[in-house]
């Protein structure tokens, strides 16, 4: 099975080539101010110029209003965008029809129950990303939940693992799941929102080998 990476909260050129010299297939981009992972519009589509074609630009937003998604999608140009707040499955479906971009939906996982209420969104989201309940922020949060609730669920949409997941865990993470996508952003800082490139790469080298 093929292991997708997604290297998320990225901010500076040297972080950004650290992930894609290290195998990241998806590179993640904070719209969000609240985070400390958070950059601008100009800022990302910057960063955006500097991603190779074989490398998806996920731009990650919480509950961003029509103006904004817009500008996100106009200057960005995204390859995925995944929403983290509390987005309905029709208005998520309403960007991809419109926009033709891959769609990812993020959803705190509590219990089995959660997972049941996840189908809601099938038809809607190309990906559901799986991470830990929401604190102060929706994400990033550097907290696992139980992974073994996924182990079991009859999955009908495809999904990734997120949630606190850090080089010492990832290839464990891959093997109890089952997952084919893995998350991470806190779990490789050296502070929050400051990433650091030996984590990286040891992240990578850990979830691509398990």
């Amino acid at each position: 099975m093929a292991i997708n990476v997604k290297i998320c909260g990225l901010s500076t050129p040297e972080t950004l080539a650290a992930a894609i010299d290290a195998g990241a297939t998806h590179v993640g981009l904070v719209h969000f101010e609240p985070s400390p992972r958070h950059v601008s519009i100009e800022a990302a589509a910057q960063l955006r110029s500097d991603v190779p074609a074989h490398v998806k630009t996920v731009v990650l937003l919480v509950n961003a209003d029509v103006q904004t998604t817009g500008k996100v999608i106009e200057k960005i140009k995204p390859d995925v965008i995944q929403f983290h707040g509390s987005e309905t499955p029709e208005w998520i479906n309403l960007v991809r029809e419109k926009t033709d971009i891959e769609t990812w939906k993020a959803l705190g996982v509590k219990n089995a129950e959660t997972l049941a209420k996840s189908v809601r969104y099938r038809g809607a989201v190309d990906r559901l990303l799986f991470d830990a309940p929401a604190k102060a922020l929706p994400g990033g949060n550097g907290e696992t939940f139980r992974w073994d609730v996924l182990k079991d669920f009859d999955h009908t949409i495809p999904w990734g693992l997120a949630g606190g997941l850090t080089p010492d865990n990832v290839g464990d993470a891959i093997r109890e799941t089952g997952t084919d996508l893995v998350d991470t952003s806190s779990g490789i800082e050296s502070a929050p929102g400051v990433k650091d490139v030996d984590k990286i790469a040891a992240f990578c080298k850990a979830a691509l080998d398990a």
